[in-house]
């Protein structure tokens, strides 16, 4: 991974997933962009009524969003002990989704990284299925989301949770791969039950998968499925001290249906544990 992003809304969990992810690539020499979107409508320091928005206008909006992501940029580069990364800060005017996609494209960035929660208009983005909103309009570029101020731990443990209906190809895990490489992490594969048995078309994607974790410690749990599948999941990273969880998310994906409970909002609010969406391209 050469390019990451990094959305920002200048909350402290949105800092704690930008120093998440350095930690992570700790190793790599690559680009990180720390990136705020903003429009008329984005109060910078804490709540400010409408009317105060109005005369401040958008000029002063873009100049604060600038001064914070330049304090932003000094805090981390003070934080971290030599950082192999180069930093840059993007401060664009418009809407998330869109801008994101824009600069995803621009600098060919290998992972997006966002805080699971916020305190400025950003937060609906970071929270439960909006996440899965984003991962609709951006399916090229993996997303990493990191739970509300979680700690830093080297990954050890990295869960799989898959239904082997698609995603199990080595373009589509490369992103988890990658991870699993960077501090030697085992992979889990949890399948919750929904069928007798693996169809054809199943197993044939476990066969793929087995080819593509041929060289990395992994193993495969199956359980039980219940009504609410965030209790399930919420289990197994707990029982199996997980470190980060994967999942491949395309239109008619396991996570998509998880979407719909909604299960993604559930766990984003019990768990501590980083979440990677693996786009399908699809």
């Amino acid at each position: 991974m050469k390019n990451i992003v990094v959305a920002t809304d200048f909350s402290n969990d949105a800092y704690a997933a930008l120093f998440y992810v350095t930690k992570l690539l700790s190793e790599q020499t690559c680009t990180i962009y720390i990136l705020n979107v903003f429009d008329e409508h984005t109060p910078l320091k804490g709540k400010i009524s409408k009317a105060l928005l109005g005369k401040k206008g958008l000029e002063g909006i873009a100049t604060e969003s600038k001064e914070k992501l330049a304090s932003t940029l000094h805090k981390i580069v003070l934080d971290l002990d030599k950082p192999a990364h180069h930093f840059q800060i993007l401060s664009k005017e418009g809407e998330l989704v869109e801008v994101i996609k824009e600069v995803i494209a621009e600098h060919k960035i290998d992972l997006l990284v966002m805080g699971s929660k916020g305190e400025t208009g950003a937060k609906e983005i970071f929270l439960g299925s909006n996440t899965i909103n984003v991962a609709k309009a951006i399916n090229k570029c993996p997303i990493l989301a990191v739970p509300k101020q979680a700690d830093y731990k080297a990954i050890k443990e990295i869960a799989f949770v898959t239904d082997f209906k698609k995603g199990c190809t080595k373009e589509i895990i490369a992103p988890l791969l990658f991870v699993a490489s960077l501090s030697g992490a085992a992979v889990r594969i949890m399948h919750i039950v929904e069928e007798k048995s693996l169809s054809a078309e199943q197993r044939s994607h476990k066969k793929l998968l087995e080819l593509c974790l041929k060289n990395i410690d992994h193993s495969y749990h199956w359980t039980t499925d219940f009504p609410y599948k965030a209790q399930v999941i919420d289990t197994f990273l707990q029982n199996l001290d997980i470190d980060m969880f994967a999942m491949v998310h395309h239109r008619r994906s396991f996570l998509g249906r998880l979407a719909r409970q909604p299960v993604i909002k559930e766990l984003n609010m019990r768990v501590d544990t980083p979440f990677l969406i693996l786009p399908d391209n699809d």
